[in-house]
C-alpha cells in the first residue's frame, strides 16, 4: 500500500467535493422546477428519502470495510485478506442491491396509486418514475461500499475528484436531456439511473486498482463472520438515526399534497447543506481523536476537541443565522419565479435552527465513536423514536409542514441539553462548562446579535445586488467576530487540523 495522504489534504478535498456538489444541487433547483415543476422536485426528494431508508439494509458493511481496510493497510502480508474482504463484501452488497430494486419495482403500482398524491402528474407516469428509482437504487447501491473502501485506504482526494466529475456529468447531462432530447419526467429519471450506474462502476474500478494484485480475490464467509459484531453495532445506530431523520419525509409525503411536500423538500435541502461543512471536519478528526484516546494523551485530546467544536460553531452558526433570519429573501433570490418564498420561508427558518443545533452535536458524537462508546447514541435515539412518532403525526396533522420543522427543533434541543452532560461526565470530566460557555453559547450570542442587527439594516426591499451584498457582509461579520472571540482558534484555521 502507498503512503496515506495527510489529514489536511483529506479535509481540503472533502470540503471541495462537498462544496462542488452543493453548488450544483442548489444552483440547478430553480432550473429543474421551472422546466419540470415542483412536483418533479418532490419526486427527487422521495428518491433521496427512499435511498436513505433502504440504506439500513447496508447492515454496517460499508463502515466495516472502511475500518478493516484501514487496519489491514498497516498489517504486513495482508494482501490476500484485503482482496478477499473487498470481493466478499462486494458480492453481498450487489446481491442486496438487486433484491431491493426488484422489491421497489414490484411495489411501484401500489405506491403510485395509494401513497403519492399528485394533482398534475398521472399515476402511470409516477409508476414509471418509481420503477426508474428502483433501477437507480440498484445500480448505485454498491457505490457506497466502494466509497467506504477508498476512505479506508485514505484515498479521499481521489474519491472527491471522481465524485466531482460525476456531479458535473449528472447535472450537465440532465440539462442536455431536458433542453435537447425531451422534457419528459421519465427521460430525466432515466438519465439519473444511467449516471448512477457509471458512477458506481468508476468507484469500483478505482478501488480495485488500489488493491494488491499478487493474489486472486475470492468470496470468504469467514470475513463476514469476523466483522459481524462491529457491523451490527453500526447498523443498530443507523436504523434509529435514519428513522429519525427520514420520519418527517415519510409522514409528510403521505399527509401533504405532492406540491406542498416539494416546498418542504426545498427548505430541507437548503438546511441540509450545512452538513457539507460538518462532515469534512468530523471525518478528519475521528482518526485523530481515536489515536489520542489510544495513547491516553488527554491534554491534547481536550485541546483538539475544543478547537474542533469552536471551528464548527464559527463556520456553521453565522450561515445558519443568516438563512434563518432572511429565509423569505433567500428563497425569493434563489427561486424568483416560484411560490417557495411564501410557502417555505417559515419551514426554512425552523429547519435551519434545528440543523444548526444538530451540527453542534457532531463532534461530541465523534468523540464517543473514538472511545468505542455507542450505547449512548443508540439508546437516546431509541427513546427519541418512541416519543417522536406520535408527536410528528400530531404536529403535521395540526400544523402541516411547519409542525414537522418544529419537531426537528425540539429533537435537537433535547439532544443538546441531555446528551452533552452525559457524554462529558463519562469521557471529558470537567470540560462541559467550557463546551457550553465558550464553544456554543458565546458564538450563538455573537451571531444572533449580528444577525438581528443586520435584519434591521439590510434593505430587503432594495435591489437584488444590494440584498446579496448585505447578506454576505452580515455572514462575514459574524464569522470574523466569532473567530476572534474563540479561545482556541488561530488565524490560520487549517493549522488546528494536524497533518
Amino acid at each position: 500500500m502507498t503512503t496515506s495522504p495527510s489529514v489536511r489534504y483529506n479535509v481540503i478535498a472533502n470540503f471541495t467535493g462537498k462544496a462542488w456538489a452543493a453548488l450544483f444541487s442548489l444552483a440547478l433547483v430553480p432550473v429543474y422546477i421551472r422546466l419540470l415543476g415542483v412536483e418533479v422536485y418532490a419526486l427527487l426528494g422521495i428518491l433521496m428519502s427512499l435511498t436513505a431508508l433502504l440504506s439500513l439494509l447496508d447492515m454496517g458493511l460499508s463502515s466495516a470495510l472502511t475500518r478493516e481496510l484501514s487496519r489491514l493497510s498497516a498489517v504486513p502480508s495482508s494482501s490476500r485478506d484485503t482482496r478477499d474482504l473487498v470481493r466478499t463484501f462486494e458480492t453481498v452488497y450487489w446481491s442486496i442491491g438487486v433484491l431491493i430494486g426488484i422489491s421497489v419495482a414490484a411495489l411501484a403500482p401500489l405506491l403510485s396509486k395509494h401513497w403519492i398524491r399528485s394533482s398534475d402528474i398521472d399515476h402511470t407516469i409516477v409508476e414509471q418514475v418509481l420503477i426508474l428509482m428502483a433501477v437507480s437504487i440498484t445500480v448505485q447501491w454498491a457505490g457506497a461500499l466502494y466509497a467506504g473502501g477508498l476512505v479506508g485506504l485514505q484515498r479521499q482526494v481521489e474519491l472527491n475528484i471522481l465524485r466531482s466529475v460525476m456531479v458535473l456529468v449528472q447535472h450537465g447531462g440532465a440539462l442536455l436531456v431536458l433542453f435537447v432530447v425531451s422534457r419528459s419526467i421519465v427521460a430525466f429519471f432515466l438519465w439519473q439511473a444511467f449516471v448512477g450506474l457509471i458512477t458506481t462502476v468508476a468507484l469500483g474500478v478505482c478501488l480495485w486498482k488500489r488493491m494488491p494484485s499478487d493474489t486472486p480475490a475470492k468470496f470468504d464467509v469467514r470475513l463476514l463472520l469476523e466483522n459481524r459484531g462491529y457491523a451490527m453495532g453500526v447498523t443498530g445506530i443507523s436504523i434509529v438515526t435514519i428513522f429519525l431523520t427520514q420520519l418527517d419525509k415519510v409522514v409528510l409525503s403521505k399527509m401533504l399534497t405532492l406540491e406542498m411536500f416539494g416546498y418542504y423538500m426545498v427548505a430541507f435541502n437548503v438546511s441540509n447543506a450545512l452538513h457539507n461543512i460538518v462532515t469534512p471536519i468530523s471525518t478528519a478528526l475521528l482518526p485523530k481523536f481515536t489515536q489520542l484516546v489510544a495513547l491516553g494523551d488527554n491534554d491534547k485530546l481536550v485541546k483538539l476537541y475544543h478547537q474542533g467544536c469552536q471551528l464548527l460553531s464559527v463556520l456553521v452558526l453565522p450561515i445558519s443565522a443568516t438563512l434563518a433570519l432572511f429565509s423569505k429573501e433567500v428563497l425569493s433570490l434563489w427561486l424568483p419565479n416560484s411560490d417557495a418564498s411564501q410557502n417555505a420561508d417559515k419551514i426554512l427558518t425552523l429547519l435551519m435552527v434545528g440543523t444548526a443545533l444538530n451540527a453542534l452535536m457532531t463532534l461530541p458524537y465523534t468523540l464517543q465513536l473514538a472511545h468505542g462508546w455507542t450505547k449512548l447514541a443508540f439508546y437516546k435515539n431509541v427513546i427519541a423514536v418512541i416519543l417522536l412518532v406520535p408527536l410528528m403525526v400530531w404536529m403535521v396533522h395540526r400544523y402541516q409542514a411547519v409542525g414537522a420543522a418544529w419537531v426537528w427543533v425540539i429533537l435537537n434541543t433535547a439532544y443538546l441539553l441531555s446528551e452533552v452532560p452525559i457524554m462529558h461526565r463519562h469521557l471529558l470530566k470537567g470540560e462541559m462548562v467550557q463546551w457550553y460557555k465558550e464553544d456554543i453559547i458565546r458564538p450563538i450570542v455573537i451571531v444572533v446579535s449580528v444577525g438581528l442587527l443586520s435584519r434591521m439594516i439590510v434593505p430587503v426591499d432594495g435591489p437584488t445586488f444590494v440584498i446579496v451584498l448585505g447578506l454576505i457582509a452580515a455572514t462575514g461579520l459574524s464569522v470574523t467576530i466569532s473567530a476572534l472571540a474563540s479561545s482556541h482558534l488561530n488565524v490560520r484555521i487549517l493549522k488546528i487540523i494536524p497533518s
